[in-house]
């Protein structure tokens, strides 16, 4: 089981994290606004994190840290 955390002030609401995550827990907070204006990622399952960390690799601002 993994924990998966997020820098969501970093979060520019790409997407690629949401789209690599191979369990589908990951989605866009639509609720919620980040100082930058947008919309910052949320794990809505963390239960079923796996801690692949293919969310974190795919991140280009490095927004994403999961431990094992």
């Amino acid at each position: 089981m993994g924990k998966v955390t997020f820098k969501e002030e970093l979060c520019k609401s790409c997407g690629l994290c949401v789209n690599a995550c191979p369990v589908k827990i990951l989605a866009l907070d639509k609720e919620r606004i980040n100082a930058k204006g947008y919309h910052p990622v949320a794990c809505v399952a963390p239960e079923k994190c796996t801690g692949c960390a293919s969310c974190a690799r795919m991140c280009p601002d490095v927004v994403i840290t999961v431990e094992r």
